[in-house]
């Protein structure tokens, strides 16, 4: 690189740029706007959230523990009383997606025993195979031929006709 630079080609900046500071006796009106919206909104704002954040850690509220009161059987309920009725229902409907969870739960234990155990499947598997078969039995006792729009009332029916059913049965084969 040749030492005779162009220095007015590539002129260099001054070393400290000098900063103009304008002082007036007008207040900057951006300053006054920030200063008054901080004070009469924000500060409240965040002085009432933080307040609220403080009682949440206080007692904290864990939804996916939350255990539901378990209200009154259909049979239990009186004549007419149809807000027992609707919580039944509700009842019900609970009821029946936690058995087809359960039920789900243990056909997914089977897959998973057999993908691991391969050609041992048929031994090593039997107690995981007994057990979906008695869960998908009594999940089809309890809420099988009912359709999709069975309800706590058709479901208690059908129970009562298995009990009816299973008496016949009994006093026949004691005679």
């Amino acid at each position: 690189m040749p030492e005779d630079r162009d220095w007015e080609a590539y002129k260099v900046p001054p070393t400290r740029t000098p900063v103009s500071e304008r002082v007036t006796s007008v207040p900057n009106p951006v300053t006054l706007i920030q200063t008054v919206f901080n004070y009469v909104i924000d500060a409240p704002v965040t002085f009432v959230r933080e307040w609220i954040e403080r009682q949440q850690a206080k007692n904290k509220f864990y939804y996916y523990h939350q255990k539901f009161r378990r209200v009154p059987d259909l049979s239990e309920c009186l004549e007419g009383d149809y807000l027992c009725f609707f919580e039944a229902e509700a009842q019900w409907r609970r009821d029946r997606m936690v058995d087809q969870e359960i039920v789900e739960i243990v056909r997914e234990r089977l897959g998973a025993c057999k993908q691991r155990e391969g050609p041992n499947q048929f031994q090593n598997c039997a107690k995981e195979m007994e057990q979906l078969a008695q869960v998908t039995k009594a999940y089809q006792d309890r809420y099988g031929d009912l359709g999709v729009h069975g309800n706590a009332r058709t479901c208690l029916m059908k129970q009562k006709h298995r009990m009816m059913e299973e008496r016949k049965a009994q006093a026949n084969a004691s005679q």
